[in-house]
């Protein structure tokens, strides 16, 4: 089911269901307006910021939401890290090719003291002010975290040289307490911890995914509360099911998605087999 599909059957622009989302698709959660504004404020004189949540709370489309809004700021260069379990070596390849900046390690046995002073002079020259976004840091490990901090500053931390938003579950503000990474975790300043959402909330953004894709009344009222009275306060349960009656809806060439395809799909006996009965005679 592809978007000229959608839009033929139902007037959507996009699948507001599935992880690939433009911009102005994404919903702000409670506290992220108001982490925004100070991560915003404080990017491009450097520093650390951090989102945790446990999976399907909406991490990962919050820190897109970051980009486009840190994108919006003039001279701020804003790249996002593709591996965050590589090795420092690696680690540092990608910074170098995402920043345009000469940090290829030279051997296997560091030189990192060197790439740390290549990349104060690569920032000082070009003028750059560097924002660099991690999702599912928890992965990376210690050494590239702790090499982060110090590529953050120069001159005894009296000048910052890049401002970095972490985004992980809820082991990576564990790992910050721990003795090798306390130096970091003490320099992370705004923190934004997305919890479960109210089924209220979730209702929100059922409305609002709706109409940015351009068909608010594709499901009815009565299947909206009860998607999102089944969705275990999670958004990512919510567009899997939401996804699921969609694609059976197209499917089916279904006008409206109601609560009867929703028992159909959902209910604890769908797909079940019916069991023939056989009446024995007296």
């Amino acid at each position: 089911m592809n978007n000229a599909d959608l839009r033929a059957l139902y007037g959507l622009k996009y699948n507001p269901f599935l992880p690939a989302l433009p911009d102005e698709a994404l919903f702000a959660l409670p506290g992220v307006e108001r982490f925004a504004h100070r991560v915003q404020a404080m990017a491009a004189h450097g520093g650390f910021a951090l989102i945790t949540g446990e999976p399907g709370h909406g991490k990962s489309k919050t820190l897109q939401l970051m980009a486009h809004r840190l994108q919006q700021i003039p001279d701020l260069t804003v790249r996002v890290v593709q591996r965050p379990h590589s090795t420092l070596g690696d680690f540092y390849r990608e910074l170098g090719e995402l920043f345009n900046a000469p940090l290829s390690p030279a051997n296997r046995y560091g030189g990192f003291k060197a790439l740390r002073s290549r990349w104060q002079t690569h920032c000082q020259s070009t003028l750059m002010r560097p924002v660099l976004l991690i999702d599912e840091a928890q992965l990376a490990p210690t050494a590239c975290l702790t090499e982060l901090r110090l590529l953050q500053s120069d001159h005894f931390d009296s000048k910052s040289l890049l401002f970095t938003l972490l985004c992980g579950d809820n082991q990576l503000p564990e790992r910050f307490r721990q003795a090798d990474l306390l130096p970091l975790g003490s320099r992370i300043g705004p923190r934004l911890l997305l919890t479960p959402q109210s089924p209220e909330m979730l209702h929100t953004y059922l409305n609002f995914a709706l109409e940015q894709a351009g068909c608010s009344h594709l499901m009815t009222d009565e299947l909206k509360r009860t998607l999102t009275a089944h969705a275990a306060n999670n958004l990512r349960v919510l567009n899997n099911m939401a996804a699921e009656l969609l694609s059976a809806a197209a499917a089916r060439n279904l006008p409206r998605i109601d609560e009867a395809l929703f028992l159909e799909l959902f209910s604890p006996t769908a797909g079940k087999p019916r069991r023939n009965r056989t009446i024995e005679k007296s």
